[in-house]
């Protein structure tokens, strides 16, 4: 019942995310998407409290791979979906949570590994939007995509802060050290993904590096 449990608290959940995000379509699009961007990240609290196996952990993510693809190409969760679109974002973050899902809850057995990708992905690279469209005034270009500079070091920081949790509960030696190659590598992808794809580079590669290096 654990695992049953799991997903009805999983779809409420998720359910007010979307709610909650009408109050931040008021102020602007942006803010509802990045509102929810971020508050994902507690679906990966339900599910390491709630799923003991893999296929229980994989249902709602890939529930919302295909949600969220009807929702881009028909503009169903409209707080969700930019006015104009540029990338499948919001379908690879799904598909990034599944992935996760996969390898986290059945391949290796260790979803604090699946925690450190998805908190970077919601914190790291959310927070990072929203500093540098506020502050971000000077501004540099890698692979044709254009990033601030104050938000890939909110990305670098809070990236840093997430590994080195994860790091320090593990007991990892030189958690500093490997933290910071990882915040740094983390940092690097996201400003030269395009089209949303940092939503499933940056989770994908934070959670294999942190699994390599975390003995």
């Amino acid at each position: 019942m654990q695992n049953l449990y799991g997903i009805i608290l999983s779809y409420i959940y998720i359910g007010l995310l979307f709610g909650l995000s009408k109050l931040f379509e008021k102020k602007s699009k942006e803010a509802s998407r990045k509102f929810i961007h971020i508050s994902l990240a507690g679906y990966w609290i339900i599910a390491m409290f709630f799923f003991d196996n893999v296929i229980w952990a994989s249902i709602a993510p890939a529930s919302f791979v295909i949600i969220n693809t009807l929702s881009y190409k028909l503009n169903l969760i409209k707080s969700m979906e930019r006015e104009e679109q540029d990338g499948f974002g919001t379908i690879y973050f799904a598909i990034a949570i599944l992935i996760l899902s996969i390898i986290t809850f059945g391949i290796i057995n260790n979803s604090i590994v699946g925690l450190a990708g998805m908190f970077v992905m919601c914190f790291g690279d959310g927070f990072a939007a929203i500093f540098g469209k506020k502050y971000g005034k000077r501004k540099y270009t890698i692979g044709g995509t254009t990033k601030s500079y104050i938000g890939s070091l909110t990305m670098l920081i809070i990236s840093f802060g997430i590994i080195f949790a994860v790091f320090n509960y593990l007991g990892t030696p030189y958690a500093i050290a490997k933290s910071a190659l990882i915040a740094v590598i983390a940092t690097i992808v996201e400003a030269v993904s395009i089209k949303g794809t940092d939503n499933i580079t940056v989770p994908l590669l934070t959670s294999s590096l942190v699994f390599l290096l975390m003995s």
